[in-house]
């Protein structure tokens, strides 16, 4: 029997490279996003392979994610596979200039939205004595950098959250993996700059960046390793990255 993924911030990026990727193998999939109008794209694309359905919300929301995950249709409401993908990266600066907005955005997308969604499914996961959970964390999770404090605690928000899932969850039959991407070559940088595209695309310039897909790869492999093992923690660099702010960039 085909297994269900349910993919947050599937619209672009990891997330949706993601959906591709388990389209391949044959996973059913719940792929979830604010962008409407792209979710329906997917799902027209996606269906040709497995069976695909939407749903429409803000992770930040926690009555939208309740209300979305309380209103899957009956065939629909287990979930194998969990990727906690939306988050988001919002300004470059120093903690005393720093845009309290900015600080909300990412504390409330990258760790409650992550909570709330995680909150809604583990129950069931529980009751099936199965599941894998898979959040996407960050290098920013492992080492602070400057000018990315908040960015960076949210991110070790994530990697902390991980362990305390394993910690709880592990007896329940459920796995958990966290996967920390280094520089991946998405819309992130154009998040975090607020639309500045210029500004962006600087930061891959001299290097080969890691691609969204590489990642899904990689998140391919934990979903896919047998029974008795897990993944539980992977630090993804492209080849060219030695740590947070060091790449080695050609002229």
């Amino acid at each position: 029997m085909s297994k269900t993924a349910f993919i947050t911030g599937a619209t672009s990026g990891i997330g949706w490279a993601t959906a591709q990727a388990f389209a391949e193998i044959g996973m059913n999939l719940i792929i979830c996003g604010r962008r409407k109008d792209r979710l329906e794209e997917i799902q027209k694309e996606l269906s040709k392979k497995v069976k695909v359905i939407t749903l429409n919300f803000d992770v930040r929301n926690n009555q939208e994610v309740v209300h979305a995950i309380h209103g899957l249709p009956a065939e629909w409401k287990k979930i194998d596979v969990l990727i906690n993908n939306a988050g988001n990266a919002h300004g470059l600066s120093s903690i005393q200039d720093g845009d309290v907005a900015d600080w909300d955005a990412m504390i409330d997308g990258n760790v409650k939205g992550l909570l709330y969604v995680s909150k809604a499914l583990i129950s069931d996961m529980i009751k099936h004595k199965a599941g894998h959970i898979v959040n996407i964390s960050s290098i920013a999770g492992k080492e602070t950098y400057a000018n990315g404090a908040v960015y960076c605690a949210s991110k070790k928000a994530v990697e902390a959250i991980s362990e305390g899932m394993r910690l709880d969850l592990t007896q329940h039959g459920i796995k958990i993996t966290n996967i920390a991407p280094g520089a991946v070559e998405t819309e992130f940088s154009v998040v975090r700059f607020h639309g500045d595209r210029e500004k962006a695309k600087k930061v891959y310039e001299g290097f080969e960046p890691l691609q969204a897909k590489d990642i899904a790869d990689a998140i391919v492999y934990a979903v896919t390793a047998p029974a008795h093992v897990t993944i539980a923690d992977l630090l993804i660099y492209p080849a060219a990255q030695a740590g947070p702010t060091t790449i080695y960039r050609k002229n």
